[in-house]
């Protein structure tokens, strides 16, 4: 596999590394197959605490003391948590790369969840709630991903509640991360300047102490079906985002649905963009993503308008579906996309840390990690036979669900549909 070594400790935790001689960098991060999908409705929220819980003290160190010693080595310390996987990470310096990745180690296997910190950290959660309420672009997305997914797991909430995280004592919440952190369910990913050999000797007796096994909840899903919700907010601009189901992270259409969504709405030159921002004035920020998931991955289009052009700016977007469906793309089009997708992967492989999230995250949901030249490659084999054959998974506007963050009441479905 080229450069990219895949090796499995002794306890079965795998660890994917790269080596990058022309840095003077590393970063290390500790992958965990949990997140909201995991979740049901009493714990909604509880991958998304335990990761904040993390940095509020180990049995050795208080939150101060890992802040600090991380900062004494000059590091970058941080955390995310996602619909399927939450990642622990740290970039340092190459010879202090052991110095990071050891407070990481000890942050994921002696967390005390201390009752008291819990409890403050509880409030800090909730004022990330509310921070979310009030910011539009970020609650018509949570809004659409849940229409979406209504009945699914993807549809869970990353975040959580104020009842349900009220409910997250800290005996639920230890019982959880010892049951969801085991050493089946990690994934160890390394980038930079290092010596595989030396640090997989130091990672060889580092998590012993944690669940070889986890037990796996099943998880019920129902079919899509398309759902239309209207916010009411005293905004000053209206929010208005348009989904449908799409595909998986390991489907072998991914790239092909990547030339297409960045044609589509993916920078200033793509249809959506030209269409009703240049040529309609109709927004400000128009543009579509593909979130796509180790299952499943919806295609979703973003629009913010002012409150009399909601209409007029779901006819754009209803104008352009039917022109891809009708018309598809252009060969120069699909070339300049291929370009632009290229450049942007190529840009966010030239730091250590995007190597590593790249190696970990694919690791941990697809089983494998992707050399820079296989990506290109995939980019590179897109065709105009292969763009028609996925664009109608994204042309057929009764697919589609809506939710609109407004200041007045409308009729979305009688918008989108008619």
């Amino acid at each position: 596999m080229g450069n990219i070594d895949i090796k499995t400790l002794d306890c079965g935790i795998r660890v994917v590394m790269e080596e990058l001689d022309h840095v003077k960098s590393a970063a290390f991060g500790i992958w965990v197959k949990n997140g909201a999908v995991d979740e049901w409705q009493q714990v909604s929220g509880i991958s998304h605490f335990i990761e904040h819980m993390m940095f509020k003290g180990t049995q050795t160190r208080s939150a101060k003391k890992i802040a600090e010693d991380v900062d004494r080595i000059g590091g970058q310390m941080n955390a995310f948590t996602g619909k399927e996987a939450t990642c622990y990470y740290v970039k340092t310096i190459s010879s202090h790369l052991k110095d990071g990745a050891e407070v990481i180690i000890d942050m994921v296997n002696n967390a005390v969840f201390d009752s008291r910190e819990m409890t403050k950290e509880r409030t800090v959660i909730y004022e990330e709630i509310n921070m979310i309420q009030d910011q539009p672009d970020d609650l018509v997305h949570d809004s659409i991903c849940e229409m979406v997914f209504k009945g699914n797991p993807l549809g869970n909430s990353i975040i959580g509640t104020r009842t349900s995280l009220a409910g997250i004592t800290r005996p639920v919440i230890t019982s959880y991360k010892e049951n969801t952190y085991t050493r089946d369910s990690i994934v160890i990913a390394v980038a930079g300047n290092f010596n595989k050999d030396e640090f997989l000797c130091y990672l060889s007796d580092k998590f012993e102490n944690l669940k070889s096994e986890r037990t796996i909840r099943e998880k019920e899903e129902s079919e899509y079906k398309p759902r239309f919700k209207v916010i009411k907010k005293d905004i000053n601009q209206s929010h208005i985002c348009m989904a449908t189901r799409s595909i998986s992270l390991d489907d072998p259409r991914y790239y092909t649905f990547a030339v297409l969504n960045n044609v589509m709405g993916g920078s200033m030159s793509s249809r959506l963009f030209q269409n009703i921002r240049e040529e309609k004035g109709l927004a400000y920020s128009v543009y579509s993503t593909n979130s796509a998931f180790s299952s499943d991955g919806y295609y979703n289009i973003y629009a913010g308008v002012s409150h009399d052009k909601i209409n007029a700016a779901i006819d754009g977007i209803k104008e352009e579906l039917d022109i891809l469906d009708r018309k598809g793309l252009t060969e120069e089009e699909i070339d300049m996309s291929k370009e632009q997708l290229k450049s942007s992967y190529i840009f966010g492989q030239e730091n250590v840390s995007g190597r590593m999230f790249s190696l970990g995250k694919n690791l941990l949901l697809l089983d494998r990690a992707y050399e820079q030249d296989e990506v290109i490659d995939g980019i590179d084999k897109v065709t105009k036979q292969a763009i028609d054959q996925v664009k109608p998974l994204v042309c057929d506007i009764e697919k589609y669900s809506a939710v609109c963050l407004t200041n007045r009441d409308m009729n979305l479905k009688k918008a989108v549909r008619v």
